[in-house]
């Protein structure tokens, strides 16, 4: 068994039978600088709240998974050194030598499904990076979300990878897709990507409800639900496409390769955008922590229904 600490909230929400989100904590710690990504965490967290669910920001500290962090908590961990970046490989690792680690999509997940909790929102996940067909730079969210079952909110897949393989590999893999009031893949940065789903759904009772069915059937993966970015701060989709293969360019002159690619990617689109990106990263943070607390509700209220008497 390993060391699992429930927050406050968080033990009084599990208690109680009420809805909780897991929210990861990677954009915390190599996200944003301090104080910036204590302030998003937090704000991130209040929307959660206001759409009427319990949020549980996740991150190994000290060897010890917490599943909700108080604000000292935070606060530390935003300031913290040497954090590792935790995806499914990484876990165990740094629960057994007693490091801190930030979770991402993957180690979100998992941290999810062993504390019972349905629901995870994100900015947007992992897949297939451009050039996967020699690099072989495949995320391991998608076999996280192939595996384990949570229903994931997020902005579609991360702008700077390989969009269409990667729709293409969560239908491979049995990954159901919904768009959220929307019939296409969002672009993460941008609303609209051209690449159409087979299934939408309009309001978080009818998300409640799919999820349901999907485990009813015995549905053994995630469910990821996609919404656009907020159409105020949504990016047209020729200027993000137009940044990412500039960026790219600029990695491959440079040699950044592994992980550090994604980070200097961001930066990269940052800087060529005069930092609308960042300004509709934040937005769509937001916005699907708040569609993740109306679907945690809404599960929560039919589990309830169902319920025998």
């Amino acid at each position: 068994m390993i060391d699992m600490i429930y927050s406050d909230e968080v033990a009084e929400a599990r208690a109680k039978g009420a809805p909780i989100v897991a929210l990861e904590s990677t954009i915390i710690t190599h996200g944003m600088p301090y104080p910036q990504n204590v302030e998003t965490a937090r704000r991130v967290e209040e929307t959660v709240r206001q759409g009427g669910a319990t949020p549980a920001t996740i991150a190994v500290i000290a060897g010890a998974l917490h599943v909700g962090l108080n604000g000292s908590q935070l606060d530390a961990l935003g300031q913290a050194k040497d954090v590792m970046k935790l995806s499914r490989a990484d876990m165990a690792a740094c629960l057994a030598s007693g490091r801190t680690g930030a979770t991402t999509v993957a180690a979100t997940m998992i941290a999810a499904r062993l504390a019972g909790i349905e629901v995870f929102a994100t900015g947007g996940i992992g897949g297939v990076h451009r050039g996967a067909e020699t690099s072989f730079d495949i995320s391991a969210d998608l076999h996280e979300l192939a595996q384990t079952p949570v229903t994931v909110i997020a902005a579609g897949a991360k702008a700077i990878l390989d969009l269409p393989k990667t729709l293409e590999v969560l239908e491979t893999l049995g990954v159901p897709v919904v768009g959220y009031r929307t019939r296409e893949l969002p672009g993460f940065f941008s609303m609209n990507t051209g690449l159409a789903l087979t299934a939408s759904l309009d309001t978080p009772d009818q998300i409640a409800a799919a999820w349901l069915a999907h485990r009813a059937v015995g549905g053994r993966s995630a469910m990821l639900v996609v919404q656009p970015p907020p159409a105020a701060s949504a990016l047209p989709a020729e200027l993000v496409n137009d940044a990412t293969d500039a960026a790219l360019a600029a990695a491959s002159a440079a040699g950044v390769r592994g992980a550090a690619v994604t980070p200097f990617l961001l930066a990269d689109i940052q800087r060529r955008t005069a930092g609308q990106s960042v300004v509709a990263n934040l937005a769509l943070l937001e916005s699907n922590a708040a569609l993740a607390g109306r679907i945690a509700v809404a599960l929560a209220a039919a589990r309830v229904e169902s319920a025998p008497t």
